[in-house]
């Protein structure tokens, strides 16, 4: 916007409104609106040139322009539903935290909590508790403060592009231009809460992943179930090594790994296996390339790297009464 704050205005004051009424109207269709509008406007775009190519009665260049109207009225929609957020203050502006710049020893003694905690919660999750995850997530943010959405009939979706999204990785999205959150089907239940809750952050009008992972992990790490916090706390996992790998010496990382229980060894290897065996190289690199695109462009510094930040926005955290 190009009146000063006047995104700060639109993430407190007027997304909650668009927001709300949004999404409570696409949640009570049962299959994700968003996805299917996003597959049609894709299918539309770029058959309705062709086809006015090849009909004689039809002229391509009105089609083309045609093309360029819907795109630019998809571009004010995405924006005005949602999009402004990107311009809000960070976390840290927000809750007027510091940054903290962790060292090595910061660094191993939040590893080391960390460990011991993922270590105490694991259990075995073998089925989604949907109901109760929904319960648990929304409670955590009411209780925080920070529950933008104000739901009438709150029901999570599953993605209609599963296989193409475990293709590049993609365990959720947030489809702005109906304010709804979907989950791929192919997330496995001990991962179900964490993916849930970093989604349902992105619904709030949260749009750094950084951020997302940290209120998902906040809002699942403090639940009651231990199986909602066990996929809290797993849900970092490899933001807290992709840490360890840069600030550790071998040894140190090697041990840190090595304190693990088997059990979360067993489950991190099966788990890259099973998401290896759905993943495409190819595909990948694209959809990497093009989000980390998106997201620099919007200003979401370190683009995928972002994912990442948790860790520091978790330590800040720590040295401060968490307010959300």
């Amino acid at each position: 916007m190009l009146i000063p704050g006047g995104n700060a205005l639109y993430a407190r004051n007027i997304y909650p409104w668009i927001g709300t009424i949004l999404s409570n109207i696409s949640s009570w269709i049962p299959f994700p609106v968003g996805d299917a509008f996003v597959i049609l406007s894709i299918a539309w775009v770029i058959l309705y040139p062709i086809y006015a190519l090849i009909h004689p009665k039809k002229k391509f260049g009105k089609a083309l322009g045609n093309v360029v109207e819907y795109l630019l009225w998809l571009f004010v929609w995405f924006y005005m539903a949602w999009g402004l957020n990107y311009g809000q203050p960070n976390y840290y502006q927000r809750t007027n935290t510091q940054p903290v710049a962790f060292d090595e020893q910061t660094f191993k003694d939040f590893a080391k909590r960390y460990v011991e905690a993922l270590n105490s919660n694991y259990t075995v999750i073998e089925t989604k508790d949907e109901e109760k995850i929904k319960t648990n997530v929304m409670a955590a943010y009411k209780l925080h403060g920070f529950n933008r959405i104000r739901y009438v009939n709150p029901q999570v979706k599953t993605m209609l592009y599963t296989p193409l999204a475990s293709m590049v990785g993609v365990t959720g999205s947030m489809a702005p231009f109906f304010c709804e959150f979907t989950v791929n089907g192919d997330v496995q239940p001990h991962r179900f809460a964490e993916v849930y809750a970093h989604e349902y952050a992105h619904l709030q009008g949260i749009t750094s992943e950084g951020e997302a992972n940290f209120y998902a992990y906040i809002a699942t790490t403090q639940s009651t179930d231990k199986g909602i916090r066990f996929s809290g706390y797993y849900g970092i996992l490899g933001h807290v090594f992709n840490n360890a790998q840069r600030l550790l010496n071998q040894d140190d990382y090697r041990a840190l790994y090595d304190n693990l229980r088997p059990e979360i060894k067993t489950l991190l290897e099966e788990d890259m296996a099973y998401w290896e065996a759905k993943y495409s190289e190819k595909l990948g690199k694209v959809q990497d390339y093009l989000f980390d695109l998106y997201l620099k462009f919007h200003k979401v510094e370190g683009g995928r790297k972002n994912y990442s930040e948790v860790i520091g926005l978790i330590i800040a955290n720590e040295q401060r009464t968490m307010t959300f």
